[in-house]
């Protein structure tokens, strides 16, 4: 008696990074940093408003929208797809970094989330209880039909820059080891270290982390090379809606992350 196949739901390869895709590219809008940076670190009178980020997002062309529990409670219409962050901290814990779940996966998708996201702080001392957490939210992710996206930071006593190629390339590959369907990661600082970032990753698509606020000519750079190098977009907050027309800078981020054309050379960046 021969042995039983793959299960059919073994052999199905869901797409469940799709609801934040165009054309196999994203561009999410994160703002998660009222949480963790604090209002008087980031905001001003204008972006301290959910609705005005809500407002970039839908009217920006931007594929996905990161929020917080409460935030998507009380401001979130619908319109963009969402991926609704159920870990998170405060700046205030001086501390080896460490962010827990706040919010369960089944009430996300009750808010009408497309997609879940977590982060994870690699190397921090309090890695192994964020990496159990997180696997018991993707599988429960997938179960409910929801995108698992993970913001994989290498940080703590063991990281002493996070943007070195290689430790970039760490949190991209770990990204693909923990079942993220979109890992976002540090630019490395050019496109080819990126585009080993992102061949380490695998399948799992790779957007790069905005970070702080920057000249428009650096950042769109930036972005630039991690199209270039093969990686889906970016995941940008500050260098959007802190700028002075944040609706202005979306439609150059759309040109690049949708026009821009990867270059073949880069695949083949290590033997």
């Amino acid at each position: 008696m021969s042995d039983p196949g793959p299960s059919e739901a073994m052999t199905e390869k869901r797409d469940f990074a799709a609801p934040f895709l165009k054309d196999g590219r994203c561009m999410i809008l994160a703002y998660d940093q009222g949480l963790e940076h604090g209002p008087s670190e980031d905001f001003n009178d204008r972006n301290v408003d959910p609705a005005f980020i809500i407002d970039i997002a839908n009217k920006g062309g931007y594929t996905g929208l990161a929020l917080q529990k409460g935030t998507a409670e009380k401001y979130y219409d619908g319109k963009t797809p969402l991926i609704l962050k159920l870990n998170g901290k405060s700046v205030l814990v001086k501390a080896e970094p460490i962010s827990r779940q706040h919010c369960s996966v089944k009430y996300a998708k009750e808010l009408g989330a497309k997609g879940v996201g977590y982060t994870i702080f690699l190397g921090s001392g309090r890695e192994s209880e964020m990496v159990q957490e997180w696997g018991r939210i993707q599988e429960e992710a997938h179960a409910l039909g929801l995108g698992a996206v993970l913001w994989v930071y290498p940080r703590g006593t063991g990281v002493p820059l996070d943007t070195n190629p290689d430790i970039v390339a760490y949190a991209a590959r770990a990204g693909l080891e923990f079942g993220a369907d979109i890992v976002k990661i540090k630019y490395s600082g050019d496109a080819k270290s990126f585009a080993w970032a992102v061949k380490a990753a695998g399948r799992a698509k790779v957007v790069m982390s905005g970070g702080p606020k920057t000249t428009d000519e650096g950042f769109l750079s930036q972005i630039r090379g991690t199209i270039e190098a093969g990686g889906a977009g970016v995941a940008v907050g500050r260098n959007v809606w802190q700028h002075t027309d944040p609706y202005k800078m979306s439609e150059q981020l759309r040109k690049v992350v949708f026009e821009t054309k990867p270059v073949p050379a880069l695949a083949s960046v290590r033997a």
